[in-house]
């Protein structure tokens, strides 16, 4: 830990240190980058196995009508009316238990977080919404949140408490182990289950591209939980640095790389997460640019990138045409263990974003063959159906 940061520490610390691994600063935590076998072994295994992630430092919260009525459809459509003029998606829509990716959005178009959004399952809990931010951002978001709601809604942060994502093919046999009701979930749903008499919020959803789920946890049960999890020889614990090789083989965005403040959600290549009735309606902040690009097409969009010769294209690197001019960036990359290549992600033109199209990644000074390819780079594996 940096002396001169003031890190924070999540409820599940003590049990990484325990289990021997690198702690690095991140979105202002302390945080597990990789565990003794490191980051290739730990990548294979989530895509062969399962992985128990921390995620704790992320930005759980439930956004809580005031005075609800008993309706639950009443209820429903009111709390949704508090979020969505902060954000692009149909929350409106959602049907008990359902989760949607959407984004908030600042007034030029420009993305200030992704968030998920869920709708409870249970009667009980209608006029309530459970979402999650970015850690980085979440501070900002919360404000932005909070104020949209005055008066209206309660804002009530759950980041003191443990979010614990499983992932991988065998993930969901080792999970419903545990916890049998979660085998009727499929992906994008939420339930409140119990564990041993403790409430849990569980998704299942995930950011490796494979099956999987998130698991909101009570403080005083979180290490009991993980314990229990990491006792299945199935799964094994999994760092931060194989989250994000994870991520980039499924064709993610990483907010404060792949998307930010400047960029639309058209350029990152996130169209699906604008829901047809706010294009309709284009009540949504920042509708006039993003509107445009959907008919016009963006000044620059998201691609992905396979390397074809040299070293892995980083964050940072310049992405250059056949004539070596500079015509774009690469905002994530590296080595992908599940293919055995180089792969990026960045933004050009769209006129040289055609699959299949030649372009070069300037790495060190000197110039590598790329090829635009489709993303993900790794199939998705989310179950669907059960």
């Amino acid at each position: 830990m940096s002396d001169d940061i003031d890190l924070q520490l999540t409820v599940l610390h003590a049990a990484h240190v325990a289990l021997g691994a690198k702690m690095v600063p991140f979105g202002g935590y302390d945080m597990p980058v990789q565990y003794k076998e490191g980051v290739l072994s730990e990548h294979r295994w989530t895509r062969e196995s399962a992985g128990a992630f921390d995620v704790s430092h992320m930005g759980p919260s439930f956004l809580t009508l005031i005075g609800r009525t008993g309706d639950v459809d009443k209820d429903h459509a009111a709390i949704a009316a508090v979020i969505e003029p902060l954000i692009c998606g149909d929350i409106a829509g959602l049907k008990p238990g359902q989760i949607r990716y959407t984004l908030l959005l600042n007034d030029e178009g420009g993305m200030v977080d992704d968030l998920m959004v869920a709708r409870p399952f249970e009667p009980q809990h209608q006029g309530s919404l459970y979402i999650v931010v970015n850690a980085g951002t979440k501070d900002g978001d919360f404000a932005m949140i909070a104020a949209a709601a005055a008066g209206r809604a309660k804002l009530e942060r759950a980041d003191d408490r443990a979010l614990v994502a499983i992932q991988g093919p065998k993930a969901a046999e080792a999970f419903c182990g545990m916890v049998p009701d979660a085998a009727q979930q499929v992906f994008m749903t939420n339930r409140r289950l119990t564990w041993q008499g403790h409430e849990l919020v569980v998704a299942r959803s995930g950011y490796t591209g494979e099956d999987g789920y998130e698991v909101l946890v009570p403080a005083d049960a979180a290490v009991a939980f993980w314990n229990t999890l990491l006792a299945d020889q199935r799964v094994k614990p999994i760092g931060l640095g194989a989250r994000d090789s994870l991520r980039l083989e499924a064709g993610l965005p990483l907010y404060g790389h792949d998307a930010d403040e400047t960029v639309s959600p058209v350029e990152a290549g996130l169209n699906f997460a604008i829901s047809k009735r706010r294009r309709l309606a284009g009540d949504f902040p920042g509708a006039s640019r993003i509107l445009a690009e959907l008919e016009d097409g963006p000044d620059h969009v998201r691609v992905g990138l396979k390397v074809l010769e040299g070293a892995p294209a980083r964050e940072g690197a310049d992405i250059a045409n056949d004539a070596g001019e500079i015509i774009g960036r690469v905002t994530s990359g590296g080595p992908s263990p599940s293919l055995g290549y180089p792969i990026a992600m960045g933004f050009v033109p769209p006129e040289v974003s055609a699959i299949g199209t030649r372009l070069k990644v300037i790495v060190r000074g000197r110039s590598a063959a790329a090829e635009v390819v489709p993303m993900p780079f790794f199939p998705h594996r989310y179950v669907r159906k059960v």
